[in-house]
């Protein structure tokens, strides 16, 4: 790793540590949110990004891990086992659904179209479940007002208090973190490189004797997993969840979240979810009439100007700054 990509992730992580001393305690937990779309965006960027894989069943694998999260949290009062069950169950899910796609060799748009009717499918059927015997022990699924009375997260084991906002903000911000470097190292690891050949040309990566299947089921795997973490973050964080998070608009506002920031730069996913829900609250704020107007016009001007992303304008940017310094400094000399 590079000086200055060293320099890049340590200010990055003062930065973070930094926010809930400069924001009041709404914009913490706002923000807090914000991190947990990230993370989700992030999924998406890895599996799509690097792989080349589109999915537009991000959100339902958000969902399932927000929903295994509330029935384990309800049920064993155990959250921290919670968040594991969350990224376990999308996990599986999508080992299922990527072994029966990929081993069956089902093609790009197939799986984006297979994945986005999953997302509806789920959205259907968690509908469906308002009356009290849809229950997994405790935990009564709702139908369409939700999974209610899901614990916050604790660190201090059954029953334990619950963390506090800047306290939660810190623990989603650190697995953020975290998450992000995984994702950069295993993409830069022979496993990314070679995901990265089967998104330019997978016929030739089968001809150079790669099984691509494998390597596919697996980056659908570990995308699964991080969504689902995601979306036990946020049942955690709002104590609550409902079939909304499967509708067709959270399904492709995770899609614009990659867009926005840039796809296939991973960090540029944190940064796109970070301005498109900014712009998005900005404008509900002023109360404007046409709100999704409005906001679609933003989008599609950032999209139009910015084609690759925001993430590689910004570093196209300082760039283009640090050699104009650098032959100054060498010209003056």
């Amino acid at each position: 790793m590079k000086r200055g990509e060293l320099i890049g992730w340590a200010a990055a992580a003062v930065v973070l540590a930094g926010l809930p001393q400069l924001l009041s305690l709404f914009q913490t937990v706002q923000l807090t949110v914000f991190v947990i779309f990230a993370m989700l965006a992030l999924s998406l960027d890895f599996l799509w990004g690097i792989a080349g894989i589109l999915s537009f069943g991000q959100a339902a694998l958000f969902g399932v891990g927000g929903y295994v999260y509330g029935i384990v949290g309800i049920a064993l009062g155990t959250t921290p086992f919670g968040l594991i069950a969350g990224m376990l169950g999308p996990a599986v899910v999508a080992a299922l659904i990527g072994y029966v796609a990929f081993y069956g060799r089902v093609g790009s748009m197939y799986l984006a179209v297979v994945t986005l009717t999953l997302t509806l499918i789920l959205y259907q059927v968690m509908g469906s479940t308002a009356d009290p015997k849809y229950a997994i022990g405790d935990a009564r699924l709702g139908g369409y007002n939700g999974m209610t009375n899901i614990p916050s997260l604790s660190l201090a084991g059954r029953g334990g208090p619950p963390l506090g906002p800047v306290e939660y903000f810190y623990v989603v911000g650190g697995l953020l973190f975290l998450a992000l470097i995984f994702c950069v190292t295993l993409s830069r690891a022979s496993f990314g490189r070679i995901l990265q050949g089967i998104r330019e040309n997978e016929s030739r990566m089968e001809l150079l004797g790669y099984d691509v299947r494998w390597r596919k089921l697996l980056a659908f795997v570990i995308s699964a997993a991080l969504a689902g973490l995601a979306g036990a973050l946020f049942a955690s964080w709002g104590n609550f969840i409902n079939p909304e998070v499967f509708s067709l608009p959270q399904a492709a506002v995770v899609v614009i979240w990659v867009l926005v920031g840039g796809r296939g730069t991973l960090w540029g996913a944190i940064l796109g979810t970070v301005v498109v829900q900014y712009l998005t609250s900005l404008v509900g704020e002023v109360g404007a009439i046409y709100t999704t107007i409005v906001l679609g016009s933003m989008l599609v001007a950032i999209v139009l100007l910015f084609r690759r992303g925001l993430a590689p304008a910004l570093m196209d940017g300082v760039v283009r700054v640090v050699r104009r310094r650098s032959g100054g400094v060498a010209a003056g000399r």
